[in-house]
Parts: structure tokens; sequence; C-alpha cells
């Protein structure tokens, strides 16, 4: 019996687990078309101000998560800029809600996406697109069927790498949302509250291992997704060159 307790879940620990699953497939879904929007046009395109909009995208990367936090806390709390206008306009609060850990979560995983997506979209053979081109296809069409399943295996990466970091961030998200039980304590900040706490030891233990299962095993689906549609390019490149 014990033993049964030491390794149970209480419902304030599933509750935390539930919430961090949600505002992660949240998160992945909310970044996964601007992510490779983004990749593409850092790939395939030079513009003026390339630099700067790489910069940009990557910088959540070496800041301290509580600084995209706090920029996002004055740009969409109660008193911010768009906030303040959601509020008043439509009703809509968007700080210290699950939402909010949503958009935190975003910021933080947004470079992984796109460091990911770029590196399989710059890969693609220009060959074959130009030759999708020749034959009359558009742009768009290009892209979908050609760019797009080339390089799927980076973007699967990617889209996974951004759910494993939403799971895990902290910082922004205690910046912008706080920590409320059932609204915005995901896994780390569960983890953190426990820790803060006397007889906390054991439940914080709990976590961490759970947390570090779900990132192994999302590492592992990634690997293994990326493979698999390695090899179906593989094949289809095979196909289509006998």
């Amino acid at each position: 019996m014990a033993t049964d307790a030491i390794f149970t879940l209480s419902p304030t620990e599933v509750e935390a687990l539930m919430l961090s699953i949600k505002v992660a497939v949240y998160c992945t879904l909310a970044i996964c078309i601007p992510g490779v929007a983004v990749a593409w046009l850092l790939a395939k395109k030079s513009f003026i101000g390339k630099s700067f909009l790489d910069s940009l995208v990557h910088l959540p990367l070496v800041l301290p998560p509580v600084v995209p936090g706090f920029l996002l806390l004055l740009l969409l709390g109660s008193q911010g800029f768009i906030g303040k206008w959601l509020q008043h306009t439509f009703g809509i609060s968007i700080a210290f809600t699950w939402v909010g850990a949503v958009i935190a979560s975003a910021v933080m995983a947004f470079p992984l996406m796109v460091r990911s997506a770029r590196l399989a979209i710059s890969q693609v053979d220009r060959g074959l697109e130009t030759a999708a081109q020749s034959l009359g296809a558009h742009p768009f069409k290009v892209f979908a069927t050609v760019t797009l399943p080339l390089s799927m295996p980076g973007i699967i990466t990617g889209l996974i790498l951004a759910f494993s970091r939403s799971l895990g961030e902290f910082g922004a998200t205690i910046t912008f949302v706080g920590n409320i039980q059932g609204e915005t304590r995901t896994l780390p900040l569960a983890i953190y509250t426990y820790t803060q706490i006397p007889g906390g030891d054991l439940a914080a233990m709990r976590l961490v291992v759970l947390s570090m299962l779900i990132a192994l095993g999302a590492l592992m689906m990634s690997d293994i997704l990326e493979r698999k549609a390695t090899q179906r390019i593989g094949r289809g490149l095979k196909v289509e060159h006998d």
C-alpha cells in the first residue's frame, strides 16, 4: 500500500499533467502553420530585413524566459495595449488564463519549430522545385507537392521539439499567467510549488520523473516519425526515378 501511494498521482498532480498536455497540444497547433511559413520565408527568400527577422524569431532562445513573459504581460495584460483593448471591446482576458499559458509557450517554442523546419526546407533540391515550375505548376502547388513533403521529417521534428519545449516552459509562463491551480499550474509550475512547501518532495519527484518520461517519449517518437518520413520520401523519389 505504501509503494502504491508513492507512485500514485494525486488529483492535483493529475490536473497539472492534463493541463500541461492541453497547453502543449494547443501550442503546437498554434505555431504549426506560422512556423512553416516563416521557415520557408527565411530558407527560400532574400529580402531587406531578413537578418533582423531571423534574429527576432530566435530572440527567445537567448533571452531569459522571464523577459518574453514580462513583455507579454505588458502587451496582453489587463492594462496592456492589446490586452486592455480586448478586455474593453470583447470582454476577453488573456493574462492569468490557460490561453495565456499557450501563448507564452508558443513564443518560447516557436524558434525551435522554425529552426528545424528551415533546415529541412533549405535542404530540398531546388532542381525538383524548378522542374515543377517549368511544367506550369503554381508556386503554392510546388510548395504543397514538392517542398512540403520533402521537408516533412524536419517539420515533424520541429513540432515535437515545440511540444516538448511547451511541456517544460516555466519562466515566461509564471511571469505572464502566474501559478494558479487548475488554470495555469502546469507540470513545471507544480514541481516548483511542491519544492516550496513542507513534505512536497515526494510529489515533486513524481512529477519530475513523469516529465522526464514524457519528454523521452516525445523525442523517441520524433526519431521514429522522422525515420519513417525519410524512408517514405526515399521510396517516392526512387519510384519517380524508375
